[in-house]
């Protein structure tokens, strides 16, 4: 794993077991697994069947996924698709993809967290644990512009003078 730059992800299993450790992020995903490199040095991969989410995180010591809200009170303001995931065991997460087909990796995608404020920055959910993914909502999309009105006109009176 040589790389200047390596990400802090904490890896939830299936099993309810987290790996924490760190990953470069050019060369992490790889055909079987995501390859991680623990605090203490040592280079695994986990299977994509084993792992539930993938945590982008600010600090080890933050609150855990579990912990975090999984649900947006109202609709989001970034931009992107807004998506509810269902994992395997029924469990449930929404967040915001990017608006862009050519960043969905073939062994999963990426999502913004409902919580912008929490230690989750990003989330990787392989597609191995998921049992649904659904479409809430488009944001951010220019839609088609209104043509402005046409000045009334001359001599016409205005309704309301």
């Amino acid at each position: 794993m040589p790389s200047s730059t390596s990400k802090k992800v904490v890896v939830y299993r299936f099993d309810r077991q987290s790996v924490a450790g760190f990953v470069n992020p050019q060369a992490w995903l790889v055909a079987d697994g995501v390859e991680l490199l623990t605090p203490s040095g040592a280079v695994s991969v986990i299977p994509y069947t084993e792992i539930k989410v993938v945590c982008f995180v600010k600090d080890f010591d933050g609150s855990g996924w579990r912990q975090e809200r999984r649900l947006f009170a109202s609709r989001p303001k970034t931009e992107g698709i807004w998506l509810r995931a269902i994992f395997q065991d029924n469990d449930f997460i929404e967040g915001v993809a990017p608006n862009d087909l050519l960043l969905f990796d073939p062994h999963g995608f990426h999502l913004a967290p409902p919580d912008a404020s929490s230690n989750n920055q990003r989330l990787f959910l392989p597609r191995a644990a998921l049992k649904e993914c659904r479409i809430m909502g488009i944001i951010g999309i220019p839609g088609k512009t209104r043509k402005a009105k046409p000045e009334p006109a001359e001599g016409q009176t205005r309704l309301f003078e």
